[in-house]
């Protein structure tokens, strides 16, 4: 379809569950049927302590850690909004004293943006800010489209203050000791640093980002003829589907006003809410006269709303009785009680008992000490969900685990070697996504078990069941077994170091390095052609080249200097997948050791024919990265708009780029996640005409 500006849209649909049993999916007279967006503001699930859902502390482990203080790893995808982390926070006190590292990994710059908004709102200094203050205008920020002016002007000049921190990390370490963003490229740090000069009003003007007619563009490609009856649509997706799922308090008029407007919370008169949401502006690229262009607008939740995050469950359960079988509290209600009472307990908890704490850690001797805070947000780059494993540091070290499902599909035997054996898995499930029929929950939830266990997981047999998040644990070096592959590809965890060889007998073996690849005998082997793609059986180094001594004591590359090559250290120096996946550079021809590796050869699966990543310079490293190896759905994002260049940012038409077509278009086939296959097949059950 072409609009009067010219540009393209292209509503091809994806391969879905509808496609594997014959049926083809497609934008029908009744909408699209797609309510769930490609960019989440905010969770599909209550929530969640995580302390609650990770394994509990060993004390032998305890008495090893630094400081003599417990630490929980907790890696996070797609957690968005920072509701599990503010409520872990929060409930801190009811457990006994730990350090928590929080790694978060999203697939939006934007959303890592909305983490570090939300919490330096969170954890402001009440002498600048109230408590009512701050938890109102947390509600506007993270869940209304249209903002009050008061609330637009703290978001200007909060942005404008973070944009200036983000270039100088010194700074930000000493003013946001909590947050981290090393980890992040340099280039993501430059595209982060844009996204806030363009909240902090850096492109002036209404029509620059136009809310109101970007959010009714999306609802009329969402409900096609159904628009003009959008209030018995809204009615009948609150009353048959949501409540019967367990959200009962959510109201009718509050549900309404939100799929009408965008405002979900509305704290003062209506008519007070009228400045765009910035903070909910994302880019796409679309097809703009044969070429990929950027284009910005609202491509997030326009079904469910966010009143399941906070608005469903209370501590105190007289907020959720009801009075002649009608709740006696709103959605909106509970939502400001419970975002009250996490703040103020986060304020408590982070006194004088969390000083305390770090007084412990301040004894250390080491200059680079944490600072006074008993958290830490780390922020990973967008595309390395494939890649944690090859860090040393990131292997075996994460005790849970949490996937949305909208990521589900990163979850992977890769992504599985970074959780420790016995740690935990949590995975939201499809619950509350409206479009979604009982049979397709059925559905994803059976694929969910299906992925886990691909991972390395086993699902918690003890647990009660849930419909909200699925629980697994990870399986330990001695309940793999030998015939499962996909366990198989995880690396032995940091803290369980290879024996000496003597001390290895035929039981042990699965649970050290495979002796097959450093054996004498094997020598003249090359790995199974089942465990190698295409392009690395091609590529393996000639046999010939390879000496029984050297594949036997061949040391890392970080460990050798040129005077050392000859040398061979300890097995007990070599750690486990250093032993399976470097190569020595006496056995590279000099044409390997003098030019980079390709793109074909840095695949996560082809990390044995490469030097570690340790050996690998930063731009190195950037490059080399597999296109298979990066994140799905950044394959459909781009860095924002703000980072391009004049050429293309003139083809970027914030409103007419944004017609009903493009609205809900859908990411390349090969980047289809489980919970996309499902909203695509409950369009495709009933296709009533194709729209062209």
């Amino acid at each position: 379809m072409t609009t009067a500006s010219g540009v393209q849209f292209r509503t091809t649909p994806p391969p879905s569950l509808g496609a594997a049993i014959g049926q083809k999916a497609m934008t029908t007279p009744a909408g699209s049927g797609n309510g769930f967006g490609t960019v989440s503001w905010w969770g599909l699930s209550p929530a969640l302590d995580l302390q609650a859902e990770s394994p509990p502390v060993d004390p032998d482990s305890q008495s090893k850690t630094e400081h003599k203080i417990p630490e929980l790893d907790a890696l996070l995808l797609g957690s968005v909004d920072g509701r599990h982390m503010l409520r872990t926070l929060a409930r801190a006190m009811l457990w006994p004293l730990r350090r928590f590292n929080f790694y978060v990994l999203e697939n939006n710059l934007e959303a890592v943006a909305r983490h570090m908004l939300i919490f330096s709102l969170a954890l402001e200094e009440p002498e600048k800010m109230g408590l009512q203050e701050r938890s109102e205008t947390f509600l506007e920020l993270w869940g209304n489209a249209l903002l009050r002016p008061s609330v637009a002007a703290f978001l200007r000049a909060q942005a404008s203050h973070l944009s200036n921190l983000v270039p100088e990390p010194d700074r930000l370490e000493e003013l946001l000791p909590w947050l981290s963003l090393r980890p992040l490229k340099f280039r993501e740090r430059d595209a982060l640093e844009a996204v806030f000069r363009f909240w902090s009003g850096g492109e002036k003007g209404p029509e620059v980002f136009p809310m109101s007619r970007l959010w009714d563009s999306r609802l009329r490609h969402y409900l096609g003829s159904r628009y003009d009856a959008r209030r018995g649509v809204a009615d009948w997706d609150l009353r048959m589907k949501l409540h019967d799922r367990g959200a009962q308090v959510i109201h009718f008029h509050e549900f309404r006003r939100w799929r009408d407007t965008g405002v979900a919370f509305e704290l003062r008169d209506l008519s007070a809410y009228h400045v765009p949401n910035r903070t909910m502006a994302s880019g796409r690229l679309l097809s703009h006269r044969g070429e990929r262009v950027a284009a910005r607008g609202y491509w997030g939740d326009i079904a469910t709303g966010p009143f399941v995050a906070f608005g469903i469950e209370a501590d105190d359960k007289s907020l959720l009785r009801t009075s002649n079988g009608q709740p006696v509290k709103t959605a909106s209600e509970i939502t400001q009680h419970n975002v009250t009472e996490l703040f103020r307990d986060v304020a408590a908890w982070r006194g004088p008992r969390a000083i305390k704490g770090n007084v412990e850690e301040t004894k250390s001797p080491e200059p680079d000490a944490p600072a006074q805070e008993p958290f830490t947000i780390h922020f990973l780059p967008l595309d390395s969900s494939q890649t944690l494993h090859h860090k040393t540091c990131y292997r075996g070290r994460f005790q849970l685990l949490y996937v949305s499902c909208g990521m589900i599909h990163l979850l992977s035997p890769e992504l599985g070697a970074c959780v420790a054996p016995g740690g935990n898995l949590v995975v939201e499930l499809a619950r509350y996504l409206v479009d979604l029929r009982p049979k397709e929950l059925k559905a994803f939830s059976d694929r969910v078990v299906e992925i886990a266990q691909a991972a390395g997981f086993a699902p918690h047999t003890g647990t009660k069941p849930s419909e909200t998040f699925a629980r697994f644990y990870k399986l330990g070096d001695s309940t793999r077994g030998g015939g499962d592959s996909a366990v198989e590809s995880g690396p032995v965890p940091s803290k369980v170091l290879a024996p000496t060889p003597e001390s290895i007998n035929p039981p042990q073996a699965d649970q050290a390095p495979s002796l097959e690849v450093m054996s004498p005998p094997k020598v003249d082997q090359t790995p199974p052609l089942e465990a190698m793609s295409p392009p690395e059986a091609d590529q393996a180094p000639p046999l010939e080249a390879i000496s029984p001594s050297q594949t036997d004591s061949a040391p890392p590359l970080e460990a050798m200097n040129p005077p050392q090559t000859d040398q061979t250290p300890s097995l007990e120096l070599m750690s486990p997948p250093q032993t399976d996946q470097t190569l020595p550079l006496e056995e590279m021809s000099p044409p390997q050791a003098g030019q980079s590796p390709s793109l074909e050869l840095m695949s996560p699966t082809r990390a044995d024919q490469t030097p570690s990543l340790e050996a690998i310079s930063l731009s190195q490293a950037d490059q080399a990265t597999s296109l298979e190896a990066m994140s799905p759905p950044r394959a459909d994002q781009i860095p924002p708009l703000e980072a391009m260049s004049p050429l293309q940012a003139e083809v970027v038409l914030p409103l007419e780029a944004i017609s009903p077509p493009q609205a809900d278009l859908a990411p390349p086939p090969e980047v289809i996640s489980p919970v996309q296959e499902a909203l695509a097949m409950s369009s495709a059950i009933a296709p009533l005409k194709h729209v062209t």
